[in-house]
């Protein structure tokens, strides 16, 4: 126990009676309304950006046959072999997620990809098309994107508003939000555009090899970077207008 100014003891924690514990302070809840609420809940709604796209799992899902398809192929040079060998992992992945009751969404989308480009390579006897499904979608996928941006309906606040809970509030009630949809939208179709400038010159030398290596080394990295760029653009946005429910 030490002692105060004066040489009176000072009470210790443990000597005070029960109930009398000093009160410990904590950080109030930002009000609503207010500068610090607003930027916690633009923080909330830009964190939901890499659930929105499946995470960092739902990337290896759709990377990892893929990567799978050339290195069989490379070992065996036989189209079928490769083919199986990554349809095979990614239905795998869909069991996998189906036995821990975690959503299918991302890995059944990849099963799906890669059946197609299963069957037109075994089909063909042509390596390389394994890979055209997946470029075909990249290529559609960024036209989708920069028409969606065009017509003030951008995808990127179309797949995020029902997460945020704002669902399509942000278009009709708040503008920040839509040009901030907007200005991400757009920012995907510039990363994403990426992929297939590189990548469909390379399909039509039938370079097999390059161009599997390469399609593995642009899954991940490009989407990382679309997906920070997001997070950056709706930190600085207004914040979400929710949708009320019933309950509520």
């Amino acid at each position: 126990m030490s002692n105060l100014p004066g040489g009176e003891p000072a009470a210790r924690t443990a000597d005070l009676p029960t109930g009398f514990e000093p009160a410990v302070a904590h950080d109030p809840e930002p009000q609503p309304g207010t500068p610090a609420h607003d930027e916690a809940a633009s923080k909330e709604a830009a964190e939901t950006v890499i659930k929105a796209f499946g995470g960092i799992r739902g990337m290896i899902d759709m990377t990892l046959p893929g990567l799978v398809f050339i290195v069989a192929f490379n070992l065996t040079h036989h189209v079928a072999t490769a083919a199986w060998s990554a349809l095979g992992l990614s239905a795998l992945f869909v069991v996998v997620r189906l036995a821990k009751r975690e959503t299918i969404q991302h890995a059944f989308s990849g099963v799906f990809g890669v059946a197609i480009g299963a069957w037109i390579s075994m089909k063909t006897g042509k390596a390389e098309n394994f890979y055209l499904p997946g470029l075909l979608y990249n290529v559609g996928y960024c036209v989708a994107l920069a028409v969606s941006a065009l017509v003030r309906w951008p995808l990127i606040g179309v797949m995020l508003g029902p997460i945020t809970g704002e669902m399509f509030t942000w278009r009709t009630q708040n503008p920040g939000r839509l040009a901030a949809y907007t200005k991400a939208t757009w920012a995907w179709v510039l990363i994403m555009g990426i992929k297939p400038l590189i990548l469909f010159p390379l399909y039509f030398t039938g370079n097999v090899n390059l161009l599997g290596w390469l399609k593995v080394a642009l899954g991940i990295p490009p989407m990382l970077l679309a997906m920070y760029v997001t997070w950056q653009i709706l930190l600085k946005a207004p914040p979400p207008i929710k949708v009320q429910t019933d309950t509520e």
